[in-house]
């Protein structure tokens, strides 16, 4: 049974969906400026650190289902997933500073970077895994459970666009920009009191709704049967189908990411250019932020309406396909010449709209995806009788980890074949460098995209068949 029946409140959808802004914080240090920093200030090979990267998410992806089945075995006072909630923010507060200000000011070595990094990701971890794991606790019901993700994703990358907001209208701003060593660490501080308080003030907020004794006590740990158990979440046809769709859309957005302070300085000049009526200081990078939050707000208000009308698979393939094309066509445009001049107000503004609305269709895709888990994990406990959302969850973890790392590990090599070095600026790069660049991007892009949004438009579970599921379990007799 669900913690709550029929419309939740929107406090509670508030305060639940809070507790993602430290994952929002955490994905814009390390999808948008840890390869930069250790690259271009600190003076690593990007292939090196994009590879430590890789390394640190694939180690993290396979102790995340340790931690999704401790979090399901947990039997406290305080429920199963509080404890978790309580106990991880603090230390991964000090892990991420310590990851933007290095002991020294100097670049680490290579296992220094991945040691740092898999510690961050772990704590990260041992906070989202059984944050999200509430979700389907709380509620059984299709429309709310979008309604949910909604939250956690605006929450998310509200929390993201915030430190973009500070790091690019604050901390990077006169001649060195992003080059700016000092700016790091007040970005690593800031966004260290940012996690704290969300996951804390989430988990408060809910502790009066969940903080009680599991009704059934479940088996003691054990790494065999934590295992056995994401092996058969495997087996099931749905979440294999999610799987695949969800590896190919998390790559797309991890090259997305860690690629995108190239592509707007490299490629389309946004902090070469300048804005009619405001400060010179005041450049297209500068509003780059708000411009993804705009798409975010869309998405909050296009993809509830688009679950209603094509279902969650329709709407993850639709949104795949748009996303791609308008993300496509200024790169496109620009490779045949028939786009403005980078650096002009013009160029800003129409890639600015184009971004607007292909980034909300991609969020779309991603909403739709994780939306999707809840609807498994029914289907597992009518199944096998067993609750189990820390591990579906967990492995929806892996999967996304797993492929980010890969997304941030193919911009590396991207970098590294486009011949874009670390000393070159943007008024020096070749011509063709910019091209190579723009290619391999594109053509990754494409491909990525539509893998993603023809898989996850099979998925077989249906709004019908789930509300069927649900009226089943709440017969007498059935597991609970």
């Amino acid at each position: 049974m669900s913690l709550v029946e029929g419309k939740l409140p929107l406090r509670l959808k508030l305060i639940h969906g809070f507790g993602a802004v430290a994952f929002g914080v955490k994905d814009t240090g390390f999808s948008f400026f840890l390869l930069f920093y250790y690259s271009q200030v600190l003076g690593m090979d990007a292939g090196l650190v994009s590879l430590a990267l890789l390394l640190a998410l694939l180690v993290d992806a396979v102790v995340d289902p340790i931690i999704g089945n401790l979090s399901d075995r947990t039997y406290s006072r305080w429920g199963r997933r509080l404890p978790w909630l309580y106990a991880a923010p603090v230390p991964l507060a000090f892990a991420w500073v310590m990851l933007w200000s290095m002991p020294g000011g100097e670049a680490p070595t290579f296992w220094g970077l991945f040691g740092i990094c898999v510690v961050v990701r772990l704590l990260l971890s041992a906070c989202e895994v059984p944050s999200i794991s509430l979700l389907p606790e709380i509620t059984s019901d299709y429309v709310e459970r979008t309604t949910l993700f909604r939250f956690r994703y605006l929450s998310g990358w509200l929390g993201g666009i915030l430190m973009m907001i500070i790091a690019y209208g604050f901390l990077f701003t006169g001649e060195s920009g992003l080059l700016n060593r000092d700016g790091y660490m007040t970005f690593g501080i800031i966004g260290s009191a940012l996690m704290v308080i969300s996951v804390v003030g989430s988990a408060l907020g809910q502790h009066k709704l969940v903080a009680h004794i599991p009704v059934s006590k479940p088996p003691p740990f054990s790494l065999k049967a934590c295992f056995s158990e994401i092996i058969e979440a495997f087996s099931e046809k749905a979440f294999l189908i999610f799987a695949v769709g969800g590896l190919a859309a998390y790559i797309s957005q991890g090259l997305n990411f860690s690629l995108s302070n190239y592509l707007n300085v490299f490629v389309w000049r946004m902090d070469a250019t300048s804005l009619p009526g405001l400060p010179d200081s005041v450049t297209g990078l500068s509003i780059y932020p708000l411009i993804l939050f705009l798409s975010v707000v869309l998405m909050f208000n296009i993809v509830g309406p688009m679950h209603d009308r094509f279902g969650k698979p329709r709407s993850a393939w639709l949104g795949a396909l748009g996303s791609v094309v308008l993300t496509i066509i200024p790169y496109g445009a620009l490779l045949l010449g028939v786009w403005p001049q980078p650096g002009t107000f013009v160029s800003l503004a129409m890639v600015f709209t184009f971004l607007t609305i292909g980034n909300a269709l991609g969020i779309v895709v991603m909403v739709s995806a994780s939306s999707m888990i809840a609807e498994i994990v029914e289907a597992y406990l009518e199944r096998t009788g067993t609750r189990a959302e820390g591990a579906f969850y967990s492995g929806n973890w892996l999967v996304q980890k797993c492929a980010t790392g890969f997304g941030i590990f193919l911009s590396g090599q991207f970098l590294a074949l486009a011949a874009l070095s670390s000393d070159v600026t943007p008024d020096t790069v070749a011509p063709a460098v910019i091209d190579n660049l723009i290619m391999l991007y594109a053509g990754a892009t494409i491909i990525l995209m539509l893998i993603a949004g023809y898989w996850l438009g099979k998925f077989p579970i249906s709004r019908a068949d789930h509300e069927a599921r649900i009226a089943a379990m709440k017969n007498p007799g059935l597991p609970q």
